[in-house]
């Protein structure tokens, strides 16, 4: 046992007096010791559950013979970093929470981790964290959120935002707004959409580091105790048969990954994630890696914001196992990945079912027969920028307007609300990406002051940034190279014509080469925003977007 490399022998017997003084037993030191990384904290509300997900773990680890040790992971909240500098501090909380596991793991030589993440940076960086550590690894989440009912409606967080952008444009009353504050969020869980938090929790199903339902038993459910029981349970399986995180987490396993990523119309943000996941075994994910697989893969899911079903519909229709069944039955799965189950994913959906084609489309029956995200090239994002195609209307597939142009989150939010854009525009905002923001924000305020405001079906918006899986419209994102190292982004200028083309994949400044080339002589670098703490050492060490913001010594 790695374990014994701090609890054997002679040498060791200092380290087994602090294990008496934490009320280990002479019994307990000899079995496995299974690290928990809890995510609970009080001021997310997909985590204030999470202590009782971590408790059912506990028991199924030492019911299974192990001993289980917990230990703390960070997490931000995104609704409530969302619009004001609090948001720079998401993302970033992603490499803290793997080095953070990291560190732990190896300092005190945990035999195995049950990962307990909830919300959106949680479950990516302890996915790094697995990867890199390389032990014997399960998920379980705290799961979703039920949607709230407002008016008759199924309604959720993205109602919220957009609720506000309504209010700001006169059609709807300040009762209104308060009806949808006190009933859109009704319980504990992750936000009840097909969002960042959701979208991983249920590609760490696909990746097959997740037991069946990691992604779609609601919070509230007894059945995720349940889960939670027999994730602790196969962890200790795990160890005896020495199946670790890199048996699972693979180049096959992660275009799985991608592949139902298409078919559940999941976040922008898994391609943020999903490279940084595969940087960790050494994969060099290209982002460009969704387009042919999009090409070829239907999309089958409407979950909000793209459509009006949420994570409790999509987890009676039967799941990411369903919707992987779908899938392979058309080739487009690699069955024979391995899992936490000890089987391979071929194994454990061969007996899934399809209970609800209306929540899961049949794949003679899609919303679309590609998938749910683009990547978008062209003079103004030549390394790349990624869009959710599946919540774009089909009015704006294909779209031609005037920039307007804004060098922060805040002075776009102003004009949207302010009535100084209009139907046509396009929206721009840079200095907002991994090393401008820095952080990367989240521009949810924006687009849904934008839908809010009875525009989504006329108004693009572009950025460096990146949006939240609550955004919908035509919200492209991840523009890379940023605007703060000079990529094209930031040479626009004010009523530039912005060319975007979903269904061909493009994404132009319609300005000569040039021209670009006499702006680009005359650009000059920005002083940080930030030059002290966290932000300020991040800032030197990320990558761009589109190679999913790791963070890397810079080449000498």
């Amino acid at each position: 046992m790695i374990s014994d490399n701090a609890r054997a022998g002679i040498q060791q017997a200092p380290a087994r007096s602090l294990f008496n003084a934490l009320g280990f037993t002479a019994e307990e030191m000899k079995k496995p010791m299974v690290g928990i990384v809890s995510s609970y904290n009080e001021i997310v509300p997909g985590h204030m559950n999470i202590d009782k997900i971590v408790d059912a773990v506990k028991l199924g680890v030492a019911e299974a013979g192990g001993v289980p040790v917990v230990f703390p992971a960070i997490a931000v909240c995104d609704g409530i970093a969302m619009g004001h500098v609090g948001m720079k501090y998401s993302l970033v909380t992603r490499d803290l929470i793997a080095d953070s596991t990291e560190c732990m793991a190896i300092a005190h030589q945990f035999d195995a981790l049950v990962m307990v993440p909830n919300c959106d940076k949680n479950v990516p960086g302890l996915l790094m964290a697995a990867a890199r550590l390389n032990l014997p690894t399960v998920f379980v989440s705290g799961g979703p959120m039920l949607a709230g009912h407002v008016k008759g409606k199924k309604r959720s967080l993205s109602s919220m935002f957009e609720a506000v952008g309504s209010y700001a444009a006169g059609t709807m009353t300040e009762e209104d707004v308060t009806e949808f504050e006190n009933k859109v969020c009704p319980t504990c869980g992750s936000c009840s959409g097909m969002y960042t938090a959701n979208s991983m929790n249920c590609l760490t199903e696909a990746l097959g580091m997740g037991l069946r339902g990691n992604g779609t038993i609601p919070a509230v459910y007894s059945e995720r105790i349940k889960l939670a029981k027999h994730a602790g349970m196969a962890v200790m399986e795990m160890v005896r048969k020495n199946i670790r995180a890199r048996d699972i987490i693979t180049k096959e396993s992660i275009m799985n990954a991608l592949t139902v990523d298409m078919a559940l119309g999941c976040s922008t943000n898994s391609m943020l994630h999903l490279p940084a996941i595969a940087h960790e075994i050494g994969f060099d994910f290209d982002i460009s890696f969704a387009n042919p697989i999009s090409e070829k893969t239907p999309n089958l899911c409407h979950l909000a914001p793209a459509g009006p079903t949420y994570m409790e519909d999509l987890n009676e229709a039967g799941g990411v196992y369903a919707v992987m069944k779908e899938l392979a039955d058309i080739g487009l799965i690699n069955t024979e990945c391995m899992t936490v189950t000890g089987k391979t994913i071929g194994e454990n959906i061969s007996h899934a079912v399809n209970l609800n084609p209306e929540v899961i489309r049949t794949v003679d029956n899609p919303y679309s027969k590609t998938g749910g995200l683009a990547v978008l090239k062209g003079n103004l994002a030549p390394d790349g920028s990624v869009v959710k195609r599946s919540a774009v209307v089909e009015e704006m597939m294909v779209h031609e307007g005037p920039a307007r142009v804004f060098d922060c989150e805040e002075d776009a939010i102003e004009a949207i609300k302010g009535g100084k854009i209009i139907a046509g525009d396009v929206v721009v905002i840079r200095y907002e990406g991994p090393k401008g923001g820095p952080g990367m924000r989240e521009m949810l305020n924006p687009t849904s002051a934008i839908a809010g405001m009875g525009l989504g079906s006329s108004v693009a918006l572009i950025t460096d940034g990146r949006f939240s899986g609550a955004s919908r419209g035509a919200s492209i994102g991840h523009v890379s190279p940023e605007a703060a190292v000079g990529g094209p982004i930031a040479l626009v200028e004010e009523g530039d014509i912005i060319s975007i083309d979903i269904p061909n994949l493009k994404l132009e400044v319609k300005v000569s080469d040039e021209v670009l080339a006499e702006r680009r002589a005359k650009w000059q670098p920005r002083e940080p925003k930030v030059t002290t703490g966290y932000l300020s050492r991040y800032r030197e060490l990320v990558t761009s977007g589109n190679r999913g913001a790791v963070l890397e010594f810079p080449k000498k």
